[in-house]
């Protein structure tokens, strides 16, 4: 570590960059992967085109290694989470002005397609300022705050901001709601890109690679030191199937809260759905990421990596369970979201901490943390894509028992991925 890094490390607190870092960066993921959906839903899109399209823009965020070492070029780690958050705020601005035009759908996708690239390349310089500032035992310290942070935004995009947008579309109209509320995500990102001017550390200075053909030549071997590390094929099973079955409730469950009961759904209005998430939702997961963190320092990531997937997975029986008996009472759905978000914040930090401590260390820390969190995507991307059809061939009952079906694999790897270094405990 550089004089640099040490000077930044004891200048500014983890406390005040991670939890707005990565605020920042689960932002416009879940806009991407969630919030949209309810938009486009409530435009008129149908399910399959929905699921289909807001999961293949999420594209950059597996393929964002292919780039990773290029960033090497110049500057620092921070000067790229600044660009990139002031990029997203500024493209969210513009996907709100091409809401009320008649080709809406095309515009507003290509443009959150922009959002995925931004956001991506956000999330390797990030992950690069957090690995290289903090030390092994601060990353496992702060990981609680890391995904409690990573996921408010989560909750904040798919709760309070969809609470606004369903108030607001009683008023002045599903239109002109959602434009507001895409321009309320771009004020957001704009005003983290300002606070980080002062509060981010520098993060690595990036003067390795001189060149694009040095770039690429760093490509190749980023590519190669990862997949030759022990354990590898085992380690890119385990990260891909860890959110297998997240993948295909993540596109649905709104949509499913949305559906009239006619249609197998809850009919709840768009303001229900964001004050469940927003509000409840909300305090079920912080508490649940921070626990985690905390569970993991305590007994070590070997010891309780089981357990974490235990608990990541069994939750998503809930969404079975109100497609079968489709309850109307709103504290009875908003007691079932309470359980699945705890243990999804519980059994989350898991993987990120995995990646971090069993496959990043290495020579390319921050590059092949980047390959790790791209194959993850990928595997939340895939069954993504396929949630619509699927659930329009099933119907939501049959789907979410399908679901759970889908968390086997996550339970098996689970168990039996085989640590390799000496973090392990």
């Amino acid at each position: 570590m550089n004089n640099n890094e040490n000077n930044s490390r004891e200048s500014i607190h983890p406390g005040s960059w991670i939890p707005s870092m990565y605020f920042a960066m689960g932002l416009p993921f879940v806009v991407i992967a969630q919030a949209s959906a309810l938009m486009y839903k409530n435009l008129g899109v149908s399910d399959t085109q929905i699921a289909l399209w807001t999961s293949l823009i999420m594209l950059p965020w597996t393929l964002k290694p292919l780039w990773s070492p290029l960033l090497e070029m110049f500057r620092t780690q921070k000067y790229f989470v600044i660009a990139t958050q002031l990029f997203t705020g500024i493209t969210f601005v513009l996907v709100a002005f091409t809401l009320p035009l008649d080709n809406f759908f095309q515009y507003s996708i290509a443009l959150l397609g922009l959002v995925a690239l931004s956001g991506a390349t956000h999330d390797i310089a990030a992950d690069g300022v957090y690995i290289n500032v903090l030390s092994s035992e601060e990353q496992a310290k702060y990981i609680g705050w890391q995904g409690a942070a990573y996921n408010i935004a989560k909750i904040v995009s798919g709760g309070a901001f969809v609470y606004v947008a369903g108030e607001l579309e009683k008023t002045i109209g599903v239109i002109s709601a959602w434009s507001m509320v895409m321009s309320a995500y771009g004020i957001c990102m704009l005003v983290m890109g300002i606070y980080h001017i002062k509060f981010l550390p520098k993060g690595k200075a990036n003067t390795n690679v001189k060149s694009l053909k040095e770039g690429l030549t760093v490509l190749v071997d980023v590519i190669k030191t990862f997949f030759s590390k022990k354990y590898v094929i085992w380690y890119v099973v385990f990260i891909m199937l860890y959110r297998f079955a997240e993948g295909f409730a993540i596109k649905i469950a709104p949509l499913f809260f949305k559906a009239s009961t006619e249609q197998g759904g809850l009919g709840l209005d768009t303001s229900e759905i964001g004050v469940i998430y927003g509000t409840f939702g909300a305090g079920a997961f912080v508490i649940g990421s921070l626990l985690g963190g905390y569970y993991i320092s305590s007994k070590g990531l070997k010891q309780s990596l089981f357990r974490l997937a235990l608990v990541f997975n069994i939750p998503f029986a809930v969404y079975t369970l109100l497609a079968m008996f489709q309850p109307d009472q709103l504290w009875v759905i908003s007691l079932a979201v309470v359980f699945e978000y705890f243990g999804y914040g519980f059994g989350f930090v898991a993987l990120i901490l995995f990646m971090m401590q069993q496959i990043a260390p290495g020579k390319y820390r921050t590059a092949h943390y980047a390959f790790a969190t791209g194959i993850m995507n990928l595997g939340f991307m895939l069954p993504s894509m396929m949630s619509g059809v699927l659930s329009d061939w099933l119907g939501y009952e049959k789907f979410f028992i399908w679901v759970l079906i889908a968390t086997v694999p996550s339970l098996l790897v689970a168990k039996y991925v085989p640590f390799n270094n000496s973090l392990a405990k």
